[in-house]
């Protein structure tokens, strides 16, 4: 099996493994008990947080959470009463989370993307008001891998006295996130870390209500016993992208340069330039993307986010670019990463062009 589909999920990398089994099999002390086994279950969260922190801005503090949709949860459900801005490109954790806040009354606007995914800085301007007390925008599309002005966006929300949320799930570890921020979800699974066990980052003086109630742990935002094992692994996976990026970096340029001759009859989805070079969305006319992913089943490739995948219904990135549902239906997401060959690359591509030339046929 080639494995393409890194933005759903990362192989996880096999010093996190080795990190992980001693608090699973021996080291398995309650993390928030007094007695020594537990105070060090919990020295080694502690060196996990600061491994995961410093790929963040300075300064802040940082709680774990069992993945970035809950993190995106607390910062938006907690955050202070007021309007809310988004983009119509976000996951369907911030997008479903407004629109529950939304039917209780909440005011929430929905700024559109141009043809490439990106949203308009002038119509962002417009809306954030100082009735916003919340922006959101996604660093790195999950979907398309188009990169949003964050910066801009946030400098906006705080001239509004808005709260700015960056959902960097995609981006930690690949692309710098601006310092400007004033919380930042993150989440283990996407870095070759664990899945089960994610982040939020929040500024110095930013603390939203906390949606878990119970032994107050986290600094009383997010109750619940800490899993050690899953905070050890995203720690070291942490480490990993810090350490290796210059070299990911590099390994994963080069791929994307091989993939774009080596799918040069499709069409790029999202801007060309402005993007995460790891993240191909491409389309092609007369294709049917999930007959292509039956088609090819020695190839993990993805229609578009995991996480409504089961939904039958055209990516609502894609039509938020402007696509038609055929078009839409039509597009396949092609994710590598660290341990992605040119070989496999070019595996994948020949089992994917035939199987495309096929269906495309008069």
């Amino acid at each position: 099996m080639i494995y393409l589909d890194y933005q759903a999920t990362t192989p996880l990398a096999p010093e996190a493994f080795d990190a992980m089994v001693p608090l699973l099999r021996d080291q398995f002390a309650n993390p928030h008990s007094a007695h020594r086994a537990g105070r060090l279950a919990a020295a080694q969260v502690e060196v996990a947080r600061d491994e995961v922190a410093r790929l963040l801005p300075s300064g802040g503090k940082l709680i774990f959470t069992s993945g970035a949709t809950e993190a995106l949860n607390i910062a938006i459900q907690g955050a202070p009463p007021g309007d809310i801005v988004t983009i119509a490109t976000e996951h369907a954790a911030v997008l479903d989370t407004v629109e529950v806040l939304a039917r209780s009354g909440r005011r929430v606007t929905i700024l559109p993307v141009d043809a490439g995914g990106i949203v308009d800085l002038d119509a962002a301007a417009r809306a954030i008001v100082p009735t916003v007390s919340l922006v959101v925008a996604m660093l790195v599309n999950n979907e398309i891998g188009v990169i949003q002005p964050v910066e801009a966006l946030a400098d906006l929300a705080h001239r509004a006295g808005a709260l700015f949320l960056c959902d960097a799930v995609q981006g930690y570890g690949r692309v710098p996130i601006p310092a400007n921020v004033d919380m930042v979800a993150i989440s283990a699974h996407k870095i070759h870390g664990p899945k089960g066990v994610g982040a939020l980052w929040l500024r110095d003086g930013v603390r939203p209500a906390p949606l878990i109630h119970g032994g107050g742990q986290e600094g009383g935002l997010r109750s619940g016993t800490l899993p050690p094992a899953l905070c050890a692994g995203f720690g070291i996976a942490a480490r990993l992208m810090r350490d290796r990026a210059e070299e990911d970096r590099t390994h994963i340029h080069g791929l994307s340069l091989l993939a774009r001759t080596l799918f040069s009859d499709w069409t790029l989805n999202g801007a060309a330039t402005q993007r995460y070079p790891g993240n191909l969305n491409l389309r092609r006319d007369g294709i049917d993307g999930a007959r292509l992913l039956s088609h090819c089943r020695n190839v993990a490739f993805s229609l578009g986010s995991a996480c409504a995948s089961g939904s039958g219904r055209p990516s609502h990135v894609l039509r938020a670019l402007g696509l038609t549902d055929a078009q839409a239906r039509g597009s396949v997401r092609i994710g590598f990463g660290r341990y992605t060959t040119a070989q496999d690359l070019e595996r994948a591509a020949t089992e994917l062009n035939e199987a495309a030339a096929v269906q495309a046929a008069p």
